[in-house]
C-alpha cells in the first residue's frame, strides 16, 4: 500500500478477528470471524472455530499450525488477534522487537516463561504502557493470560515473522503483499468503544441476553450479519469466543476506517507492542 504525506496507509477491505487461546483444546476455543468492509459497514461473512480449518483439530499444536497457515494466506487482509505481542519494556533485554519474539524459543514451557517474568519484575505484575492506555484487564504474564502470550508469540508470530509471511504493526512497516497483523483486546474495545461491561461468558439466560445486546450494539456501529444462522451461532456460543472474534474484527474495522489510524513504526514503544482499541 502507498502512504500519503502524513504517513497514513491506504486501507484494506478484508478483515479477520481472532479470539486466541493457549489451552490444550485450543482448536475449540480459538474462533475466527471474517468479513469485508463495504462502504462504512463491516459485513461478517463467516465465524468458525480453528478446529474446522484445513488440517486442523481440537488440540493446541494442530490448531496453531492451521492458524499460522490461515494467517499467511490472507495477503490482502488486516487481522486482529487478542494476545499480547510484547512485554513491559523493563523485562525485555533484546535490542529489537523481532529479537524479543525470536528469543521466546528459549523458554521450555509457558510455566518457565511466567516464572522468569515474575523474577525479573520482582514478583510484581507489570503492565505495558499500551495496557495502561487501553485499560486491558491483565498483565501479559498474568495467570489468566501467560499461556496466550507464550504460545501466541512463540508459535504464531515467531514462525510467521521468520518466514516473512506477515508484518506486525506498528512495530514493522506495512507491506503490500503481506497480511497486516495487529494486537487487539475485546474487553478494551467493549469498554472504551461500545460502553459495555456486562458479563456474557456463561451458560445461562442472562449471559445469552448479554451476548445479544452486545451484538446489537456492534450492529448499530456498522457491523452487518445478514445470515440469521450465523448470527444465532455467535449468540449461542456460551464461552463468548465467537462473539469475541467478531469484536476483534470490529476493532480492526474501526482502526482501518474511522481513526484514521497511523500505521507507522514509532506509534508505540517498539518492544512492547500496541493494543488497537
Amino acid at each position: 500500500m502507498t502512504a500519503d504525506e502524513q504517513g497514513h496507509v491506504q486501507t484494506r477491505q478484508e478483515v479477520h478477528g481472532v479470539d486466541f487461546s493457549g489451552a490444550k483444546d485450543a482448536g475449540k476455543k480459538i474462533w475466527i470471524a471474517s468479513g469485508q468492509i463495504k462502504g462504512r459497514d463491516l459485513h461478517i461473512i463467516c465465524c468458525r472455530p480453528a478446529k474446522v480449518l484445513p488440517h486442523s483439530g481440537s488440540d493446541l499444536k494442530a490448531a496453531l499450525k492451521a492458524l499460522r497457515h490461515f494467517i499467511a494466506e490472507q495477503r490482502s487482509s488486516a487481522i486482529g488477534i487478542d494476545f499480547p505481542f510484547g512485554l513491559p519494556q523493563s523485562l525485555v533485554k533484546e535490542t529489537s522487537w523481532e529479537a524479543f519474539v525470536a528469543a521466546m524459543r528459549c523458554y521450555s514451557s509457558p510455566e518457565e516463561f511466567k516464572k522468569k517474568c515474575f523474577e525479573r519484575a520482582g514478583g510484581r505484575e507489570l503492565k505495558r504502557q499500551t495496557d495502561v492506555d487501553a485499560k486491558t484487564p491483565f498483565s501479559p504474564y498474568n495467570l489468566r493470560l501467560y499461556k496466550q502470550t507464550y504460545f501466541g508469540i512463540r508459535d504464531v508470530l515467531g514462525p510467521l515473522l521468520e518466514e516473512r509471511e506477515i508484518c506486525a504493526l506498528p512495530m514493522q512497516s506495512p507491506v503490500d503483499d503481506r497480511p497486516w497483523v495487529i494486537e487487539i483486546c475485546p474487553a478494551s474495545t467493549l469498554s472504551l468503544r461500545l460502553g459495555c461491561s456486562c458479563p456474557y461468558k456463561k451458560r445461562n439466560k442472562e449471559s445469552q441476553e448479554a451476548r445479544e445486546r452486545i451484538l446489537a450494539k456492534l450492529e448499530s456501529r456498522g457491523v452487518t450479519i445478514t445470515d440469521e444462522h450465523l448470527r444465532s451461532k455467535i449468540v449461542a456460543d456460551s464461552g463468548g469466543n465467537a462473539l469475541d472474534s467478531v469484536i476483534a474484527a470490529f476493532a480492526v474495522f474501526q482502526n482501518l476506517t474511522n481513526c484514521p489510524i497511523n500505521w507507522r513504526v514509532g506509534t508505540a514503544i517498539p518492544k512492547e507492542g500496541h493494543v488497537y482499541v
